[in-house]
């Protein structure tokens, strides 16, 4: 007898591309070691950046118009907010496109499509069922086929059969392996860890 599963789609959160030109500033100092709008402690040594919109996670492209230097960041924080000024970077970002010195710098940014970030971990999400005995007859099957599977309920009483705790590197080889046995529309998650928000 052959089962026949619901699936849930794949969730893409690449962002659209975008272009924007103004002056960056930097932070450090007294900010390193603090919390940052999304929950994370700041690193004046990362390769970091406040902004005032885009969401929490997107990796944008700095370049000084000055003399051409690029460097590719990571949006964890808001600000800044100076009129005029579109971007804060953290002392090593700035350091990489020469504007210690200067403190400020005329830059133009754009988004980076599709960069992800490697230091969250994932989960999968397979199949999502209002009855439990659904559920277990994905994750047996899923067993069978050699994946490591549990089964999470949720708030509203649903049994997700999920894949937990999956690092960066390991995420597309995992998505290839539950496509090959019929598995292609899947739900992926960025997890939260302590001391981080989830980017949004």
């Amino acid at each position: 007898m052959r089962f026949l599963f619901p699936f849930v789609f794949l969730i893409c959160t690449i962002p659209c591309f975008s272009l924007e030109t103004g002056y960056a500033s930097w932070y450090g100092g007294k900010f390193h070691g603090r919390i940052t709008a999304n929950g994370e402690v700041y690193d004046m040594n990362k390769l970091t950046a406040a902004h005032k919109t885009l969401p929490f996670g997107t990796f944008v492209k700095v370049v000084n118009i000055d003399n051409g230097k690029s460097i590719v960041v990571k949006i964890n924080d808001r600000g800044p907010f100076v009129e005029g000024r579109i971007i804060d970077l953290s002392r090593a970002a700035a350091e990489k496109i020469d504007m210690l010195k200067t403190g400020i710098a005329r830059v133009f940014i754009e988004v980076v499509p599709g960069a992800e970030d490697k230091e969250f971990l994932y989960s999968i999400q397979i199949g999502s069922y209002s009855e439990q005995k659904n559920a277990i007859h994905l994750r047996d099957f899923l067993k069978e086929k050699g994946f490591t599977v549990t089964i999470e309920v949720s708030s509203n009483g649903f049994h997700r059969v999920i894949v937990t705790d999956i690092e960066y590197n390991s995420l597309q080889p995992l998505l290839k392996e539950l496509a090959d046995v019929g598995f292609i529309h899947v739900l992926v998650k960025r997890k939260e860890q302590p001391g981080q928000k989830s980017p949004g």
